[in-house]
């Protein structure tokens, strides 16, 4: 695993503001090559707005952020086009098409990205969706035919559609149960592995902090209080920190991922600049 100097995205000097309301301030944050990076923080923190303006869906308010060290909403709309095909984007909920069939979801942005013929999409459709961990004959199916966890396998094969370096996953294991979130924090360990992803997660699940990051990065007072491995994380004597990763259920998550570490553990012991 590369170092601090292997920087995919580059946050300096971030701010976000919705009128007099304001979420970032000054906010700096990098996501090294191949990294799980968690991104926490308590409500109204900003997390997901952080994401957005990562992948140019918010334009922020001031600030830089570099993807593979160009600036991304200074672009020309044609090299723009070129690098958002380098990252791949699960939202909270999958936003999936309610009108298409998995297939035809993770094929339509190989059709109208890659350019390919609509039979060439859906069969690489219906390998995006085994890589997943999907069943072959789920590809026909319509989302409202799925549960929770199918969805947000389905939404992970579109965002693997274009064969992203980077990949952005916001809330993944929300709404899922015990088992079929640590199911999805494996997949993600083993794509990220397989692959060589980068993977920026932003999440309040302790047990996905514990299993799957390699740095963890605390938005708090509209900047990142902290990014790092956790034992380091965890020794700040911010208030929100103490509460969020001492108490009972931090504790918890703890011992699993400690009880777990010889099958595993945490995927990577990232280098600290």
């Amino acid at each position: 695993m590369s170092g601090a100097n292997d920087t995919v995205i580059r946050v300096r000097g971030l701010a976000n503001r919705f009128g007099s309301h304001v979420v970032h301030e000054d906010l700096d944050l990098d996501i090294r090559r191949g990294e799980i990076l968690g991104v926490v923080g308590g409500s109204g923190t900003g997390k997901s707005v952080l994401l957005r303006s990562i992948v140019g869906l918010k334009r922020p308010d001031a600030g830089r952020v570099e993807l593979f060290g160009e600036d991304l909403s200074a672009l020309p709309a044609r090299r723009r086009s070129e690098m958002e095909r380098r990252f791949g984007v699960l939202f909270q909920r999958g936003a999936l098409f309610s009108s298409l069939n998995l297939q035809e979801n993770v094929a339509l942005p190989l059709i109208e990205h890659a350019g390919l013929a609509r039979p060439d999409a859906e069969d690489l459709a219906r390998m995006k969706l085994a890589l997943a961990g999907l069943p072959r004959h789920a590809a026909l199916k319509m989302p409202s035919e799925l549960s929770g966890g199918m969805v947000k396998r389905a939404a992970l094969a579109r965002a693997l559609a274009l064969d992203p370096e980077v990949l952005f996953l916001d809330e993944p294991t929300a709404g899922l149960d015990p088992i079929g979130a640590a199911d999805f924090d494996r997949l993600i360990m083993t794509l990220r592995d397989a692959l060589g992803l980068s993977v920026f997660l932003v999440t309040h699940d302790l047990d996905t902090l514990y299993t799957a990051c390699d740095r963890v990065a605390v938005l708090s007072q509209r900047r990142v209080l902290v990014a790092d491995r956790l034992p380091v994380v965890e020794a700040s004597d911010d208030a929100w920190i103490r509460d969020y990763f001492h108490g009972p259920r931090g504790r918890a998550a703890s011992r699993a991922a400690d009880n777990a570490a010889p099958a595993g553990g945490q995927a990577t012991d990232m280098e600290t600049p």
